[in-house]
């Protein structure tokens, strides 16, 4: 009796201990329901890709500011003193510094660009359309975010509706395996039923598996693209509407590319720059024609050599290279280049986006026929299950019929999923090709 009551309490203790070992369950994560605007509002408002991009944007405006200063004022102050002994002017060289004076003063300088001939104008129209073309990258990089966003909003949605799929195969397969279990038991089917009922099963839970894992990898890169840190769990919600007949591919559709699309924009805006550039440079050959003037005060000084307390002055100074080296022909030549350079990018640039726009159209009509053709599919493999089933329910059948309509329900389910969330990436797609993508 003694050894029960101590054999009784050593389990109680193990159990106490095992239950104090065991993890925790973590709390089931709560779903937010998102659509794919307000997925687009966020990636816009969050994502630190299109925030650099608009500084750039800034960054590229204050180049602007530092080209046009040149064409205004500029004025420079100074204050010096020096004390000096006399002997200081005397030195053992040929030429003596003979302006060491006792002095204290302060003035100013000021220079005022007459004409350099078009240089610094063309510097600024250079610096004005990098400015728009940095500003077309960045709406460029809202666009690739703003895909990037629908195609991980999309593959989330495929992946959830997959999620749903796996489950209902889980189910009916669960219901076919206990169909078997029970004709087996009443001898009215063999062990070979069961077993094949039991892989079919496990085969949908495999499927389950990997659905549940990619609804997982949909949500974080979702939740990258959104630039959200908060760890959230997103459910994408789909909208119910229609979805629209995909449109067909005319000239009228590649004018709007070219016309629309950011990125083309932007190495337009380059070209233009690199020529406001070589004109800037081919410049440097002429005058440059300042005005110029200095005064200020001498309140300390050596009245043998400071006659007034006040001192001014003013001209004009014309400067002309003569020879550097052969900078500016470099220069020069190096400006062109880079605009012939930039010219051919562009051109390529608006071949690329010809054919990618044929494929997106081609890609498109491509994912609606696959609707219609895995619509037809999905409701015969459905009727086509239910038939079996019932066959197989009154002894007309084997267990393989039965788990070759099952995998056919399932493929035929899958087929359709994957068809909508394809045409509607690839409509998305077609959007981005013609520079239309916006929420």
């Amino acid at each position: 009796m003694k050894m029960n009551k101590l054999f009784t309490a050593t389990l109680l203790l193990f159990a106490a201990a095992a239950s104090a070992q065991a993890p925790q369950q973590a709390p089931a994560q709560t779903l937010t329901d998102i659509t794919r605007q307000q997925a687009e509002q966020l990636a816009l408002k969050n994502n630190p890709r299109i925030s650099a991009a608009h500084l750039l944007a800034l960054v590229m405006g204050q180049n602007t500011r530092i080209a046009r200063s040149a064409e205004l004022p500029q004025v420079m102050t100074s204050i010096s003193a020096v004390d000096a002994a006399n002997t200081s002017r005397i030195g053992d060289s040929p030429i003596n510094p003979s302006r060491l004076f006792t002095y204290a003063g302060a003035g100013g300088s000021f220079q005022q660009l007459i004409t350099d001939f078009g240089r610094t104008h063309f510097q600024v129209a250079a610096a004005n359309l990098m400015q728009r073309a940095q500003e077309s990258n960045a709406l460029a990089t809202e666009q690739d975010i703003l895909l990037a966003t629908d195609q991980a909003f999309y593959r989330l949605l495929d992946a959830q509706s997959l999620l749903d799929v796996a489950k209902a195969a889980v189910k009916s397969r669960t219901d076919s395996y206990s169909l078997a279990e029970a004709l087996t038991k009443s001898k009215l089917k063999s062990d070979l039923d069961l077993n094949i009922s039991a892989a079919d099963l496990s085969q949908a839970q495999l499927l389950q598996l990997d659905a549940e894992n990619a609804v997982a990898s949909a949500q974080y890169a979702l939740a990258y693209l959104l630039g959200d840190t908060g760890n959230p769990v997103y459910h994408a919600v789909e909208d119910a509407s229609a979805l629209p007949p995909p449109p067909q591919f005319t000239n009228a559709l590649l004018d709007e590319a070219h016309a629309q699309r950011p990125d083309l924009r932007a190495l337009q805006f380059q070209t233009s720059a690199d020529l406001e550039n070589f004109k800037a440079q081919r410049a440097q050959n002429y005058p440059v024609i300042t005005a110029n003037a200095v005064g200020g005060i001498i309140p300390v000084r050596t009245d043998t050599y400071f006659t007034q307390n006040w001192y001014a002055a003013g001209g004009v100074n014309l400067t002309l290279p003569a020879f550097t080296g052969f900078r500016i022909s470099a220069q020069t030549k190096q400006a062109k280049l880079q605009q012939l350079s930039d010219d051919k990018l562009r051109a390529d640039l608006q071949n690329s986006i010809d054919s990618q726009l044929k494929k997106a159209v081609l890609n498109l009509h491509t994912a609606w026929d696959r609707i219609t053709v895995t619509e037809k599919f999905e409701t015969e493999a459905n009727q086509a299950y239910a038939l079996a089933t019932t066959r197989y329910k009154l002894g007309l059948s084997s267990i393989v019929e039965l788990s070759q309509a099952e995998l056919q329900s399932t493929q035929a389910s899958v087929a359709a999923v994957n068809a909508r969330y394809d045409y509607l990436m690839a409509e998305r797609s077609l959007d981005y090709q013609r520079g239309l993508l916006t929420q």
